[in-house]
């Protein structure tokens, strides 16, 4: 094969915490003031990466973040060491405290849009770092994400790589949780869709209860970086319907893989024209497109947004099938279980299901497509990454250790409050960018 789509994965950060941070995403609000492991939780998304790279598939690392971040702090007014910011931050501003602890970058499916060298004008894979302007805590991840992808694909001939859109809210950008990709293969030319959740110029219908985070204005300047031809991408808005019911991000509704498009039957609207457009573009590449939508009437928008059935991955095996997976609340939900394997046994391109249990995440709203990162990559293009990031026998032991090692295995949000959890994060984080042979991307190294 001379292409492959590479899953890079997350890592979950040593201060994961169920806070209720992400208004709109039910499972966050839901689970707030719950005692989180965060131990647990990395060795979860650990076994996925690794199984998945058992089974045959490109798998990648992707590091989390220095928290609690003591930059912002600063910013915000708090004076100085760390330990007294962080003890005027825990007494005056807790909440804040709280959000600038967040471990929401092990959600590596917002950390940015990528466009591969066959889409691109350019002939290089392209980079946005997404700006996630419309949370707080998400929105000083940039900087450091940016640094963590340069690292990785450190390739000036093969990656172009943008900064975050700027930090205004027409141009709300939530990364490749709102955008997917159709093509026949992964190396040729395919077609992306770029899904936003409102204009923010006006013109179109937008959710009352909870915010569209994309917007069009922003899916809009990544064509433009992005160097994309208009023969390669389409616009389509999520229903601002089942945003007001939890889908804060497209990828709660829909995924896709090659030329197949797995997704709900109320995921979009004006559904049908951007659809004819999606197919009459990839036909220009022969490429056929194949919808699969799921009904309403056999899998409620509830029951999509409670189990994650659509925050999936869809994976080509050698054979050219597909397998998808899956959180345990999938097999844990009797109709959507039933749906799935009805699915499964009906000749449709996706014939196997994989189930794995990534509770400690899925507690704060992300499943499994929320922890990659997809990136279609050329096979000179993958021998340019940083291979220290790519996922083996070896990386897979030395990082168990190493959340055995640094990784408490309990954290409530009053334990923010100790400042030995910096100097924790720290120790660990600096040892993480030796196995991973990223050099020097965090704040406290620079």
């Amino acid at each position: 094969m001379s292409s492959y789509e590479v899953n890079f994965d997350g890592l979950v950060g040593l201060t994961h915490h169920y806070a209720g941070l992400s208004f709109g995403n039910v499972a966050s609000t839901n689970n707030k003031k719950q005692l989180a492991n965060p131990k647990s939780a990395a060795l979860q998304g650990l076994l996925k990466m690794k199984t998945l790279a058992d089974m045959g598939f490109k798998q990648g690392v992707l590091p989390p973040q220095e928290r609690p971040c003591i930059p912002t702090l600063r910013a915000l007014g708090f004076t100085g060491d760390d330990t007294q910011i962080i003890t005027q931050a825990a007494k005056r501003a807790p909440r804040v405290l709280s959000a600038v602890s967040s471990a929401s970058s092990m959600w590596v499916a917002n950390a940015a849009t990528v466009s591969p060298s066959a889409d691109t004008q350019d002939g290089k894979v392209h980079f946005t770092v997404a700006n996630l302007n419309n949370k707080f805590h998400r929105s000083i991840e940039a900087d450091t994400t940016g640094r963590a992808l340069k690292a990785i694909f450190n390739s000036d001939t093969h990656f172009s790589h943008h900064a975050a859109l700027p930090q205004q809210a027409i141009l709300g950008d939530e990364g490749a949780a709102n955008h997917n990709r159709l093509c026949s293969e992964y190396g040729r030319a395919g077609v992306e869709l770029f899904v936003y959740g409102r204009k923010a110029f006006g013109g179109e219908i937008e959710p009352h209860k909870f915010p569209a985070r994309q917007t069009f204005e922003a899916s809009d300047a990544i064509t433009r970086l992005h160097q994309l031809d208009p023969s390669n991408y389409v616009f389509i808005q999520q229903n601002p319907d089942v945003i007001d019911q939890g889908v804060f991000h497209n990828d709660v509704i829909s995924v896709s893989n090659g030329p197949v498009l797995f997704y709900h039957e109320l995921a979009f609207i004006n559904q049908q024209v951007a659809f004819t457009e999606l197919r009459e573009k990839l036909a220009l590449s022969g490429t056929q497109f194949v919808p699969i939508c799921v009904p309403a009437a056999k899998v409620s928008v509830a029951d999509a947004v409670s189990t994650y059935l659509f925050n999936s991955q869809l994976l080509t095996k050698s054979d050219g099938s597909m397998v998808i997976i899956v959180p345990q609340e999938v097999q844990n939900n009797p109709r959507v279980w039933a749906y799935l394997n009805e699915l499964i046994t009906s000749g449709c391109p996706i014939n196997e299901v994989k189930v794995f249990d990534l509770k400690e995440s899925m507690r704060n709203g992300g499943g499994p497509a929320c922890l990659r990162l997809r990136v279609a990559l050329k096979n000179n293009e993958l021998k340019a990454c940083n291979q220290g990031a790519l996922m083996d026998d070896n990386l897979y032991s030395r990082l168990t250790r190493w959340i055995e090692k640094h990784y408490r295995d309990r954290l409530s949000e009053e334990d923010l409050a100790d400042p030995n959890l910096l100097i924790e994060n720290r120790r660990a984080l600096d040892e993480l960018t030796q196995i991973l042979d990223l050099g020097s991307i965090y704040p406290f190294q620079l």
